[in-house]
């Protein structure tokens, strides 16, 4: 309903301006004649009405989705002027030739007819009595045939008209993107506010079985459970800060690799993981490094065979270095394939967010061996 009021304004709009310029053409030429002031508005303001319709949903459904996807402004403005010139250029071309076909151009009456068409109405009638001209009623010359011969006069006006149209679809698209942007966060505020309850249970269920396993003297199934619940800890509250210190991260990988390993026997997998001691002042981003290790015992171990993980994180002058070697064996081929799948994307896409220009990935398989190595500037 709103955007077909919005339509019969601007419709109302375009035929006032019509009839306006009529009446202003009439009263220039000294043509008295009521017939005449009222004329029925042409259908050019039907097409241009079109071509106005087709800018603006062209604009909201089209193009300014298409041209948000770029980064470059100077590509986005491109695609926009790019769909205005057309629309425009289209308009003009397309009602020119209708005009010129609906009304032909007319003869010039002879000089005397001409010279008479400024004196009134009485004079104008008694001389083309005496002198019928050749072709249409010279009282009319002008009046028919004002969309013709001002056509390219009013093309500033139309050019102000689509850019209105051009302004007005800008901002209902993007105020369109900022009220459902601002949905989309109530609502994942609202779904995160509702899942506090989950983890908290959690917990408190986690520490039981804690207590539980410290009760009837297993040891290490209470310390599996108490890395569990660190880790979950980290997961849900930590993890949500852009950056960590470098101690929390390392921390959380020593525990998800101990947590791993009591899927196997102690003969099946060997991990070594280096890591410096010192990380003072060092803030890298939360859970970047994880992947790599949760798929270097996804695929890299296999039940009843020895195995080994090799781990190391350096620094050097802001510089993090971070390796992962493990056991290449014959269904690594799958790993390969689910590691530059989803997983790989994920974490390429993150670090081209988090660290964009400032990282590099290596991944590669050689000599029986799986290696990812990555770079990433902390400065």
């Amino acid at each position: 309903m709103l955007h077909l009021l919005f339509w019969a304004g601007v419709f109302y709009v375009l035929t006032s301006l019509n009839s306006s310029h009529i009446h202003i053409w009439a009263k220039t030429a000294h043509v008295v004649s009521d017939q005449y002031d009222e004329i029925t508005i042409s259908s050019y303001v039907y097409l241009i009405l079109v071509f106005l319709a087709l800018l603006f949903y062209g604009n909201i459904f089209w193009v300014f989705r298409k041209a948000i996807r770029y980064n470059n402004m100077i590509v986005r403005l491109a695609i926009c002027a790019g769909w205005f010139i057309l629309i425009f250029g289209a308009n003009y071309f397309a009602a020119g030739p209708l005009f010129e076909q609906a009304n032909p151009t007319i003869e010039p009456p002879p000089r005397a007819i001409t010279d008479l068409v400024k004196l009134d109405r009485i004079k104008l009638d008694t001389a083309i009595r005496r002198h019928p001209p050749h072709g249409p009623d010279p009282r009319r010359v002008g009046m028919i045939n004002f969309m013709i011969s001002d056509w390219q006069h009013l093309q500033p006006i139309l050019l102000f008209a689509f850019l209105v149209i051009l302004g007005i679809s800008f901002a209902y698209f993007f105020l369109k993107q900022w009220a459902k942007s601002e949905l989309i966060q109530l609502s994942t505020e609202n779904k995160f506010l509702r899942s506090q309850v989950n983890p908290h249970f959690l917990f408190n269920t986690l520490n039981n079985l804690f207590s539980m396993a410290q009760g009837k003297g297993n040891d290490e199934l209470a310390d599996g459970i108490s890395k569990l619940s660190g880790m979950m800890r980290y997961m849900i509250y930590e993890s949500n800060e852009e950056r960590v210190p470098l101690k929390q991260e390392i921390e959380y990988l020593q525990n998800c690799i101990v947590l791993n390993k009591l899927r196997y026997a102690d003969d099946e997998v060997k991990v070594i993981f280096d890591h410096p001691g010192k990380t003072e002042g060092i803030f890298v981003a939360p859970m970047m490094l994880i992947p790599f290790i949760e798929n270097a015992f996804k695929h890299g171990v296999s039940i009843g065979i020895s195995s080994q993980i090799d781990i190391s994180i350096s620094l050097t002058d802001k510089l993090l270095i971070f390796n992962c070697e493990n056991t290449n064996y014959s269904f690594i081929k799958k790993m390969e394939m689910e590691i530059s799948g989803i997983g790989l994307g994920n974490v390429k896409r993150r670090l081209e967010l988090v660290y964009p220009g400032k990282h590099r990935l290596m991944i590669n398989d050689e000599g029986g061996e799986f290696m990812v190595k990555l770079e990433i500037d902390l400065s």
